[in-house]
């Protein structure tokens, strides 16, 4: 049976407490499943459908039975969630023992537990969509009330999604950004070593630097990294790196 549940206030309080850079997407949702479940009335088990061009799969769910049911729909390539996720919308399933559109899958469902189940589905972008699944252990399991907090925890769990999808990207470029400083800063580094060396210009060092490369098959970054670390060892520990102690 599925527990007494909690005020939806706190659990949207929640919601609101998750920080992304404290966990990743599958985190996020898993939080959201888990609070959808100790939310909702009636809800037994919850899951999250993603729909993306290579298929459909559950990114978070509360218990197994949720995730089998799931995998059920995936299989068969019909069901509620399936359903719900590509058209945007509220699919309701009050009693399994009568449902007609998916009578295989709902047989299952009594089987494995579920007599009756809701599904709420959300866009995300244009080529992902999402349902939020809620499970029940009776028939009848969701009203009105739990229809609409089952909408906002959907609502959440794109809002979530989407910002989920917005920090992976900007902590992507920040952390390409700062490898290219990092990596223009050793060049630079290294270009001063040679020019020292070889009373050349910046140009001409980098055309050295950039033949090295070339010829040794790595990266110009690499290159540049191992003659400075090279530069800055002890005269009785400098070797030949790769090359870089005869430098052309």
């Amino acid at each position: 049976m599925a527990q007494q549940p909690i005020d939806p206030n706190v659990a949207i309080s929640e919601l609101g407490q998750i920080k992304l850079g404290e966990t990743d997407l599958s985190g996020v949702l898993t939080q959201v499943s888990e609070l959808a479940r100790r939310t909702i009335p009636g809800a037994e088990e919850v899951s999250v459908t993603l729909i993306k061009r290579e298929g459909a799969h559950t990114a978070a769910f509360s218990g197994e039975m949720a995730l089998r049911l799931d995998e059920l729909q995936y299989e068969h390539g019909e069901g509620p969630c399936l359903e719900a996720a590509r058209d945007a919308a509220v699919v309701s399933v009050p009693d399994m023992s009568e449902e007609a559109r998916w009578p295989q899958w709902a047989a299952e469902a009594v089987h494995g537990g579920a007599h009756s189940s809701l599904s709420i589905g959300f866009p995300i972008q244009e080529s992902v969509l999402g349902a939020l699944n809620i499970y029940g252990a009776e028939v009848g399991a969701f009203d009105d009330d739990a229809v609409t907090l089952a909408q906002t925890f959907a609502g959440y769990a794109a809002v979530a999604l989407a910002n989920a999808h917005l920090y992976d990207a900007t902590a992507t470029l920040a952390a390409q950004m700062q490898l290219a400083m990092q990596s223009r800063a050793v060049i630079e580094q290294a270009k001063g070593i040679i020019m020292g060396e070889r009373r050349c210009t910046p140009d001409e060092a980098f055309a050295v630097l950039a033949k090295v490369s070339q010829d040794s098959n790595r990266k110009l970054r690499e290159v540049a990294a191992a003659l400075v670390e090279r530069a800055t060892q002890p005269p009785s520990l400098k070797r030949d790196r790769g090359g870089l102690g005869n430098l052309p």
